[in-house]
């Protein structure tokens, strides 16, 4: 097998199975990746920096390589994957997102996520875009501009891993990592018809960083349907001990999980979590897609925790991490920053200790609520996005339908709100707006419940009947 279009309509377990049983070369997918690249990224610009000749000589260390992977069922066998670019690979530039700070980084260690992925037989192509540091949940920087959606180019990834689902819609890769604090991973899947999980924190290594002990911000894997998405979760968790939150994984394959799909009994829907507001469309999509799995035997209710106050307690705690990670830069490097950096570190900076404090309550009580309601529902589904797709030139969305967001991230206060419970959440497609635009779920699962998870995931993804709506031509737009 050697046509391009064949090799990148492949799901990643179809290519992984070929390459663990000789059929196919990891050469012969490095070759797709890059002529699939160079014929589709001047378009979306999802893949700003490459790296081929490092990725070949991977994939000759391999063949000479004697050690065992590290998680046999996570084994890759050459699967080139792309890596955002806010994680380091090592020998490749690194410049967080497009920053010009780091206009000329190249680090000579890999992030921790990374080397259990190359450890388990991954092999990196090039760098996916992402807003500068991850600051924004949509996808542009100064160094690279803006990354424009497969599904209609006039219109936006979302972020911050806006690069990573933007290059799996359009089949540049098989597998790619993203990262996610507020919606990073979950809302690019969403728009680019992709699916995406966000872990529990630890799960999946992080760092180093300067903010260690953080547990919003956590790794994630991305691909095109939920088997897909297990099987890099496979290759990515495993202790790293300079990420003091990661641990060993529960025994068991999350691909095996994912390959096994159960029905959840009992389902709570949510349009908005009584704290935003969500485009009428969006909604009854959810409600619809709650109705289908009702109609499947599931019992399904239109109810939620009470996340009253969500929306202040993030951006205390996010600001915390803000002044730690950014505040050095910001005052070393002000000119260099965006706004949104500028805005949000200044911002963190008038929380007094008290603030921080009450803070931290509500999101524990906030845990503790989501942990009893997890013991009457399996499954919560809520949208991944509150708003549809929007022009690739918007930064932010300051209002809509009449409703106007408070700050500039306040319109993915359905996926941050979602973030402080530490639970893991699934993104994954439910159809279509009336726009032609995808439209993703997130699926969210009890507290470190990613094998029932991908169990449920896989049901739900059967049961909408959009196992792979990707790869696809990007569909080029008057811009």
């Amino acid at each position: 097998m050697s046509d391009t279009d064949e090799l990148i309509a492949l799901t990643a377990s179809e290519a992984v199975r070929l390459l663990q049983r000789g059929e196919l070369a990891p050469r012969d997918l490095v070759d797709a990746a890059e002529t699939r690249i160079e014929a589709v990224d001047g378009v979306i610009n999802a893949m700003p920096i490459r790296c081929f000749d490092r990725a070949r000589d991977g994939v000759a260390a391999l063949s000479a390589r004697k050690e065992e992977p590290r998680r046999p069922e996570g084994w890759l066998a050459g699967l080139p994957i792309a890596v955002k670019d806010l994680s380091h690979v090592a020998g490749v530039p690194t410049t967080m997102g497009g920053s010009p700070v780091f206009e000329d980084f190249v680090p000579e260690i890999s992030s921790f996520e990374v080397r259990n992925l190359e450890a388990n037989g991954a092999v990196p192509v090039g760098k996916s875009a992402s807003p500068e540091f991850g600051f924004n949940a949509t996808t542009y920087s100064q160094l690279f501009g803006f990354t424009r959606n497969p599904w209609n180019t006039a219109l936006s990834t979302a972020g911050s891993s806006g690069g990573a689902a933007a290059a799996l819609a359009s089949g540049e890769v098989w597998l790619a990592t993203g990262s996610d604090l507020g919606a990073s991973i979950r809302t690019p899947a969403s728009f680019c018809g992709v699916v995406g999980l966000r872990p529990s924190p630890g799960l999946v290594p992080r760092g180093p960083a300067p903010h260690s002990f953080n547990a919003l911000p956590v790794n994630g894997p991305m691909a095109r349907n939920v088997r897909d998405t297990a099987l890099m979760l496979d290759a990515m968790v495993g202790h790293q001990p300079g990420d003091p939150l990661s641990f060993e994984p529960p025994a068991g394959s999350y691909r095996a999980a994912a390959e096994a799909p159960r029905l959840p009994r009992r389902v709570a829907v949510s349009v908005d979590l009584g704290i935003t507001h969500c485009d009428p469309e969006i909604a009854e999509m959810t409600r619809a897609a709650a109705r289908c799995l009702e109609a499947l035997g599931c019992r399904v209710e239109e109810v939620h925790p009470d996340f009253s106050g969500a929306i202040e307690t993030f951006h205390a705690i996010r600001g915390t991490g803000h002044i730690v990670g950014m505040g050095p830069l910001l005052e070393k490097y002000p000119e260099l920053m965006t706004e949104e950096i500028r805005w949000s570190v200044e911002t963190a900076r008038r929380h007094s200790a008290d603030d921080i404090a009450d803070a931290e309550r509500a999101r524990a009580a906030l845990q503790a609520r989501m942990a009893a309601f997890f013991e009457e529902y399996d499954l919560l589904l809520c949208p991944a996005n509150v708003v549809p797709p929007f022009p690739v030139d918007w930064t932010s969305v300051a209002e809509h339908d009449g409703h106007v967001f408070a700050s500039y991230i306040d319109w993915i206060a359905i996926t941050f709100s979602i973030t402080l419970t530490a639970c893991p959440v699934l993104s994954v497609p439910c159809g279509f707006l009336g726009t032609g635009m995808p439209l993703g779920l997130q699926l969210v699962g009890a507290p470190r419940g990613e094998h029932g998870l991908f169990a449920h995931g896989r049901a739900f993804e059967e049961a909408m009947g959009l196992g792979q709506i990707t790869p696809l031509a990007p569909r080029v737009a008057d811009v």
